[in-house]
This record gives C-alpha cells, sequence and structure tokens, in this order.
C-alpha cells in the first residue's frame, strides 16, 4: 500500500494528476481514480458534445505535460482528429469534446485492458476522507471503503447542490430542451454566455436572448502573442489591487510603446499569478474580488476568434443584446419568467422571458457540492475554508489544512478546490504544472 494512491475525482484535474503520477520515473505508484461518471475527463468543463464549443487555449498549449508541449497536437494528428480544427495547427483552438477524448486516451497506458495495470477506475462517490495510522481510508457511497497511503481530492468545479428556480450554464441548449421561438435571459456575460449564445445561434434560434452582467462587458478575444520576459524584481508583489493595476497598466502603455500587444504582458505575468495573489495582504484580495475580478477575468479567460465572430454578428443582427444592470426581481408564472432588470444608470425594466439561464461563473460556497464530501471533511476538522470561502485551505504544497491549522501529511488537494492559495488554477496549463510538483512531493514522502 506504501505506492497507492487514490485519486478522488475523475475530470481533467484527476486524470492530470494520475497521468502524472504513474508516468514518474524510479517510483511506481499504482493509483485508483474514485469518479461516478461513466465517461473519464468529462467534469463540467469537457462534458459537451457540441464541436462548435471550443477549448479557449489554443491547441498548442493543451497538453498534459510541460515537457512535451506538443503532445495534445499530436495527438489530434495521430487520432484523426485534426480536421475539425482550424488550419492554424498549434495555434487553433480545438473542440472541447476533443480534450474529454484526449484525457481519457491518456490513460490507457495504464488501465488494465490496455496497460500495465496500474490504473483503476473505481465508479462511485467518495462520501469521506480520513486519515489513519497507515494511510488514507475513502469511504463511498456504495457503502465500501478503499484504503491507500495517499489521497488526492481533484474535484474540480463540482455542481452546486439543491434547486435553482434558473438553468445552469453546463448544459447543452438540447439538454435543456430549448425550443428555438424561446425568449431567454442570461446572467452573466463571461465565456458561458459566449457558449450558449453560439451554442443557440449555429441552432438556427429565433427568440431573443438578453444577456445581463453587472459592467455588461464580454471577454477579450485571443490574438498571437509574444509574452515579455518580466523580471520578479520589477512585480510589485505585497501591495493591493489598486497599485498593482496601476503597475499593470504602466507596463502595458510601455509594451505598446515598443510595439506590443497588452495580451504579451498578460501573458507573461501569467507565471507569477499565484505568488502575485498570495504575497497580496488579506484585505487586499478582498478588494480584488469586489472590485478587480472582472477586469481580471476579461483579459485573462479570452475566447477564439471563431466563437467572437459569431457574438459580433449576433450582437450587429439584434440576435442578442448585452446590458450592464443586475436581476433585481423574478416571479416565475405558467412556465414564463418575470423578470425586472435594473439597468447600471437607475432605471428598471420588466421582461417577460421563457428562461433564465445562470451563467454568473463558479466563485460559490465550497461545501455546496452535489456529493457532501467538501462539507463531510468541513465537519470533521479534517479541512477547512480559506477566509474569503474561495475553497479550502491548503499549504503551498497542496496538503489539505485541517481544521487546527496544520497540514495534512496524507490527504492533499489539486486544481480549482485549490484556488484559495493559487487562484489561477482553473486552467490545463496552470493545473498541469501543479500536477507535476504534487507528484514529485509525493514521490519524495
Amino acid at each position: 500500500m506504501a505506492d497507492h494512491v487514490v485519486v478522488v475525482g475523475g475530470g481533467a484535474s484527476g486524470v492530470l494528476m494520475a497521468a502524472h503520477l504513474l508516468r514518474l520515473p524510479g517510483r511506481r505508484f499504482t493509483v485508483m481514480i474514485v469518479e461516478p461518471d461513466e465517461d473519464i475527463g468529462r467534469g463540467l468543463a469537457y462534458g459537451t458534445d457540441d464541436p462548435a464549443l471550443l477549448l479557449n487555449t489554443r491547441a498548442g498549449n493543451m497538453s498534459a505535460f510541460e515537457d512535451d508541449p506538443s503532445h495534445f497536437w499530436r495527438w489530434l494528428q495521430e487520432s484523426g482528429r485534426s480536421d475539425d480544427v482550424a488550419p492554424d495547427g498549434p495555434f487553433s483552438f480545438a473542440p472541447r469534446l476533443r480534450y474529454r477524448e484526449y484525457l481519457r486516451d491518456l490513460l490507457r497506458h495504464w488501465l488494465p485492458e490496455t496497460g500495465d495495470g496500474r490504473l483503476r477506475i473505481l465508479r462511485d462517490t467518495c462520501t469521506g476522507l480520513s486519515e489513519t495510522a497507515r494511510g488514507v481510508n475513502a469511504a463511498l457511497a456504495s457503502g465500501t471503503a478503499q484504503t491507500a497511503a495517499l489521497a488526492v481530492l481533484a474535484i474540480g468545479h463540482a455542481p452546486a447542490v439543491g434547486h435553482s428556480p434558473y438553468d445552469h450554464a453546463w448544459a447543452s441548449p438540447d439538454e435543456l430542451g430549448i425550443r428555438p421561438e424561446e425568449d431567454i435571459l442570461i446572467l452573466g456575460t463571461g465565456l458561458s454566455m459566449v457558449d450558449k449564445v453560439v451554442a443557440l445561434r449555429l441552432r438556427g434560434h429565433r427568440g431573443r436572448i438578453i444577456a445581463v452582467s453587472r459592467r455588461g462587458l464580454l471577454p477579450r478575444v485571443h490574438a498571437p502573442t509574444r509574452p515579455l520576459q518580466l523580471d520578479p524584481a520589477d512585480i510589485p508583489f505585497g501591495t493591493g489591487p489598486a497599485y498593482v493595476l496601476r503597475w499593470l497598466r504602466r507596463t502595458v502603455r510601455w509594451a505598446e510603446a515598443q510595439g506590443r500587444d497588452w495580451r504579451d504582458v498578460m501573458d507573461a505575468l501569467r507565471p507569477h499569478t499565484a505568488a502575485l495573489w498570495q504575497a497580496m495582504p488579506p484585505s487586499g484580495r478582498a478588494r480584488f474580488l469586489r472590485h478587480g475580478r472582472t477586469l481580471w477575468d476579461i483579459h485573462r479567460h479570452r475566447m477564439p476568434p471563431e466563437l467572437a465572430s459569431i457574438l459580433e454578428e449576433s450582437l450587429a443582427d439584434g440576435f442578442l443584446r448585452i446590458e450592464a444592470g443586475r436581476l433585481k426581481d423574478e416571479t416565475s408564472k405558467g412556465g414564463r419568467h418575470r423578470a425586472v432588470i435594473h439597468w447600471r444608470g437607475g432605471a428598471d425594466e420588466t421582461v417577460m422571458v421563457d428562461r433564465v439561464i445562470h451563467c454568473t461563473g463558479l466563485l460559490k460556497p465550497i461545501e455546496a457540492d452535489a456529493t457532501g464530501l467538501v462539507a463531510e471533511l468541513l465537519s470533521t476538522g479534517a479541512a477547512r475554508k480559506d477566509a474569503l470561502g474561495l475553497g479550502l485551505d491548503v499549504s503551498d504544497g497542496c496538503a489539505l489544512i485541517g481544521r487546527a491549522g496544520l497540514p495534512s501529511r496524507r490527504i492533499h488537494a489539486i486544481g480549482p478546490v485549490t484556488k484559495a492559495r493559487f487562484w489561477e488554477i482553473t486552467a490545463v496549463p496552470d493545473i498541469r504544472a501543479q500536477a507535476h510538483r504534487l507528484a514529485a512531493r509525493l514521490a519524495a514522502l
């Protein structure tokens, strides 16, 4: 059992963690992924079967492995799946469903049926994790338990528990049963909204679509970049968000004067984002979430040019209306929604729609996951929330920190559940780097 690891979650985070453990030289880990979904690698991010919905990162940056950056692009070519990618090669944006297939295929090297048998996938739900004298005990919904030397929590963006009167962002129009004539109100104007509008337009939707967010801002568009080399000494670590924003604007103006693009600056900052977040005072982090998060997100999380073109057409011909405001009140009657929207500037407007779709993002209470695992970890004291409620508290080495403030020796976490410590940990390039580091740490235990 000394080299056995239980990975809780079979989405992108869990698959990447398992792959990095299993490919380590000099250490033959065995891994069990506990995941209730039949389709490994799906998660919320790659659950769509719609080929029109694209990755938000170029194919050349989506490799599972930092030391083999073209791995995903080669897989697309060698598997015959590169035909549905734009002719820009590794600079193209592949369909999301292809990445799910890639993640699933990634594991075949270690499965009993197709590889060396060091990986097992258990179709079950983990409901509890506890340390024992010899390792970790994982309680399962089936009433059984699994023991291992180590456990990694990789639950990703867990769907929220409880009923909502609104349709959630992750379901496709087909899954939601949207009729072509329906009028739709979308809450949020980020990437999830873009996906919804594109999917509806390509299906020939005829109803009106209104998208509302506090500022009415859209994600910026990807373009070719030449990232700068930022010296850590030039980055204002330890300052608040207002100072960081002023520094960022000055740096962008300097870059533009050199014939560069603002994206060059944002991409150059990426390797330093976690350190910048961790060095920011707690009060500064709270102010960033209130006032700076939207501006950061629209520049940091961009949309592919192909989707931007469809969105521009939708705005130009009236298929889509985007406004700055907030939902003030909503009532449902006879299958329709009466929504009162308070527009930025003071006026209220009442609109009648057939459907409201919630696309306002993933910053929800961390314990509100449908499995109940996080709530159980919090109640037993095996974990604690961070001060801002973004996620679970973990050490710099990704060890789960318990109620007493001590890092666990055997239970670690990876991916979006660790965003309280690392902030930018939702995209594959960030998660694969985290998986690589954590695998090396676990091998050294």
